[in-house]
This record gives structure tokens, C-alpha cells and sequence, in this order.
């Protein structure tokens, strides 16, 4: 992995490095593998390199131009950016380029941030694998015949290759997360509601969440910290300043109540890898060293939340993407009648998967079947924020594997939808109960590749959850 983006933004607010050098930098290292691991659908080289001097100027000229100064971004390809290619990695998106920028763009660059390049990912971030793209998959950086993960995964392999010492992602049901724990990086989904989705090409509307990608836990903190906060344009946006993160930091987790999720150690899912599991009763007994008070606890509707999201989000998805109709943007192909148009448009636009959750959903929400699938998963959403709730009476936080298992081969997966799905079920009760989860990277499973343990914690207190990220990272072995 590439600098911190702390050390590099220190370095260049002080004049001891130019942002220009450290792109160019950061350019080489993705000429030198990029062709291998195929983490970008875009490199945005020329704009970033001006970026850059623009950066150098203005410091020279005696300005602070922020937190993130000169630091290299990767944005996931479903996040808008204005004047440049947004795909989503899926052919109906072809040569759209979006009229602005996302907010948490905006905020980027207003910490001083540099964007480098739109990272692969699952088409319309439906995926856990990054291999439903339209452009290819992308290669886990640590052993290319492996998967990085999904639907994030070319930012996760951006961010694990050195391409970029940070990155963004999107988290519907675990696609920060989980590719973070399979390329060894640090991944965060904040509470609901805490960064602004508005540019964020929606999936499942009450799940997405923006979040950081990074080396490290303070790098994370850093940008959470940077894109955060209330904004008017996103009417589920909370209505608080962002976290102060970095300055909790060292503030450790002596007196803490921590509880180990049984039904996530594979006491009620199954595929949990016994080489995972140790990892996360060593990540509990680091805990426990630091002064934490660390016991196993039951969340017992945890086990349905792989059934209940693979109906609401499949439902939100059907909605969502009705728009992608060959008249707006995007892909046309031509018919006779717009009916026809529409149909030839979304069946050479979109790929399998996208085609089978938006057949899942538009089935889960029409009349007749509405009740016993769309209303009964709502049901089992809401015991989870209760079960949820009634473990974070006694605890402070929780702690489960982010991953059932280390990286998996490339095609491992791809002929069973159910086998792949089974990779989000730790990550996925999470997004349901709206709540922030991190994943840490916490030594390596049998077969030297890294796992991540995941750190929950109740709504808006992504503070507390960082300490204890901040721990494990430092007791890492």
C-alpha cells in the first residue's frame, strides 16, 4: 500500500512534497499493474496531474487547501462526477456523463482531495465479487486468481495495490465492508443517513450508504470526518455536523461492554470458516487486553437478515432502475414502438444479475404477492433494529467476522447466485438496522490472505466504534 493519506496531506500543506508529485506517483503504480488487477474503468490522469498544480499554487500562494491536501482518491463508478463517465459498470450507462458532482465529491475536494479514477464494481453494485461487471472483473491485488470482493472491489483493490491510499465506496448490504476484509484495508459504512447520497446512483434506497475505503483506521476517520455531515439536497440526510473521528482515536476501550454475535460465528449461518472464526476470538481477547469487558451475545433475528434483504433490496432495485429507459441517458437501441425500445434497450443494457433482482423485486411488489414477501421482509427488518436495540442496551459495541472466508478463486461462485449471496451474511443485518459497521483487517486466514473482523455499533456512534477500530489495528497481528 501506498503513504498514509494523513503522512501525504502533512507533507504537502507543509511544502515538503508537491501534490503533482505525489500523483505522479500514485500514476505509476497504476501503469505498472493496472493492466493485471483492472481496478479502474477510468484513470482520470491529465485531470488529476491539473488538480494537482492547481493544489501546488495555491499553497505556494500561502492557502491551506485542507485536511486531505494532495491526497489521491479513487470514486467508485457509481458515484456521479461532473463531465466524467459514471457507468455503474453496466453497458445501459454507456458514454453517460453525469451534468454534476456528488456531494461527497464536492466535499473531497473541498478537504483538498485528488480524484484519480472510477473504480470497477459489481454492475449497479449488485454483486459481492466484482465480477458482474460489464468490463470485466477486477483481481484481488494480494493473489490475482482470486476475487477482491463486492460489489466495492475496484476500490477496495485500488486502495490494497497502492493505486490510491484512499478510496470511496457504496454499502447496500456489505460492499464496503467485505471487499475490505478480502484485500486487507480498512472499510467503513456510516450510520444511515450520516454522508449524503445525493449523486450516488441508487440501488436499494434505504439501505445505500456512502463510505471510505483506506490503509488505515485514521485515514478512514480522516474522510469520514471530510464527507459527513447534513445536506439539504438528500432529504434522509441527518441533521448533525459530521463526527470528530482522528481526535477520539487514542481514546481506547477500557470499560467498554463489548458482545462476540453467536448466531454470526456460525452458531446460526452457515459457511463461517474456522480459520475466521479464531481471528475474531483473538480480535475479542485483544479487546479484552485493552480493558474491555468482552462476552459472547445473542441477536437471534440476525439469521433471517440474508432473506429479508434479498427481498427489499431487489424490490428497491426494481423501482430504482425503471429509469434506465433508453429515452433519459445512457443506452438506446432502436425499435419500432418506444415499448419495444425500452425492452431491446434494458435487455442489451443490462447483465444477469442486475435482470435478476429487478425480476425478484417487480415479482416481491406486485398485487397479490406484496404482502408475503415485500411487507413480511419489512417485519423481519424491524425485529432486527429490535433485537439490535435490546443488545445495545448491555453493550457498547459488537464484533462478528466480516467475511464467512478469506478471498475466494475467481469463478468459484459465478454459477451459484445463493452460494455468492451467502458472502454478504454477516454484513448485511447492518444496513437493515441502519447502524455503522467497520471492517479491520486482523492477520490472515490458513492460506496467508487477510481477514477482517467486523466492529458494530449503535446508530450515530461511529466515535466509539473507531476506538475500538484503533485498538484492534494496533494489536493486529
Amino acid at each position: 500500500m501506498s503513504a498514509s493519506a494523513a503522512a501525504i496531506a502533512a507533507d504537502v500543506r507543509a511544502g515538503t512534497r508537491t501534490a503533482r508529485a505525489v500523483v505522479e506517483e500514485h500514476l505509476a503504480a497504476i501503469d505498472a499493474r493496472e493492466d493485471e488487477i483492472h481496478a479502474f474503468n477510468l484513470v482520470t490522469a491529465d485531470a488529476a496531474l491539473a488538480r494537482a498544480d492547481d493544489l501546488d499554487r495555491r499553497i505556494a500562494a500561502g492557502e491551506d487547501p485542507g485536511p486531505l491536501a494532495g491526497v489521491p482518491v479513487a470514486l467508485k463508478d457509481n458515484i456521479c462526477t461532473r463531465g466524467v463517465p459514471t457507468t455503474c459498470s453496466s453497458r445501459i450507462l454507456d458514454a453517460w456523463r453525469p451534468p454534476y458532482d456528488a456531494t461527497v465529491v464536492e466535499r473531497l475536494g473541498a478537504a483538498g482531495a485528488v480524484a484519480i479514477g472510477k473504480t470497477n464494481c459489481d454492475e449497479f453494485a449488485m454483486g459481492s465479487s466484482t465480477e458482474n461487471s460489464a468490463f470485466g472483473p477486477t483481481r484481488n491485488p494480494l493473489d490475482t486468481s482470486r476475487v477482491p470482493g463486492g460489489s466495492s472491489g475496484g476500490s477496495a483493490a485500488a486502495v490494497a495495490a497502492g493505486f490510491a491510499p484512499l478510496a470511496l465506496g457504496s454499502d447496500t448490504g456489505g460492499s464496503i465492508r467485505q471487499p475490505a476484509a478480502l484485500c486487507g484495508t480498512v472499510g467503513v459504512k456510516p450510520t444511515y443517513g450520516r454522508v449524503s447520497r445525493y449523486g450516488l446512483v441508487a440501488f436499494g434506497s434505504s439501505l445505500d450508504q456512502i463510505g471510505p475505503l483506506a490503509a488505515s483506521v485514521t485515514d478512514a476517520a480522516l474522510v469520514l470526518e471530510a464527507i459527513g455531515g447534513h445536506d439539504p439536497r438528500d432529504s434522509t440526510s441527518i441533521p448533525e455536523p459530521s463526527p470528530d473521528l482522528t481526535g477520539v482515536l487514542g481514546g481506547g476501550v477500557d470499560g467498554l461492554r463489548i458482545g462476540i454475535i453467536d448466531e454470526l460465528m456460525g452458531e446460526g449461518v452457515e459457511g463461517i470458516a474456522a480459520d475466521v472464526k479464531a481471528r475474531v476470538e483473538e480480535a475479542a481477547a485483544a479487546l479484552s487486553a485493552a480493558g474491555a469487558a468482552v462476552e459472547h451475545v445473542s441477536v437471534p433475528s440476525t439469521v433471517y437478515g440474508l432473506s429479508a434483504y434479498y427481498l427489499v433490496a431487489p424490490a428497491e432495485a426494481s423501482s430504482n432502475l425503471a429509469r434506465f429507459d433508453g429515452v433519459r441517458f445512457g443506452l438506446r437501441v432502436d425499435a419500432d414502438t418506444a415499448a419495444a425500445m425500452n425492452t431491446a434497450t434494458r435487455t442489451a443494457g443490462f447483465g444477469d444479475e442486475v435482470k435478476r433482482r429487478i425480476m425478484l423485486g417487480t415479482y416481491a411488489l406486485s398485487a397479490g404477492y406484496y404482502d408475503a414477501y415485500y411487507g413480511k421482509s419489512q417485519k423481519v427488518r424491524t425485529l432486527i433494529q429490535e433485537d439490535f436495540g435490546r443488545a445495545y442496551e448491555t453493550y457498547d459495541l459488537l464484533l462478528s467476522p466480516t467475511a464467512p472466508t478469506t478471498a475466494f478463486p475467481l469463478g468459484d461462485k459465478t454459477g451459484d447466485p445463493m452460494l455468492m449471496y451467502l458472502n454478504d451474511v454477516c454484513t448485511i443485518p447492518s444496513n437493515l438496522a441502519g447502524h455503522p459497521s467497520m471492517s479491520v483487517p486482523f492477520g490472515t486466514g490458513d492460506d496467508g490472505l487477510p481477514i477482517g473482523v467486523q466492529v458494530l455499533a449503535p446508530a450515530l456512534d461511529e466515535a466509539t466504534m473507531f476506538r475500538a477500530a484503533a485498538v484492534l489495528e494496533e494489536a493486529a497481528p
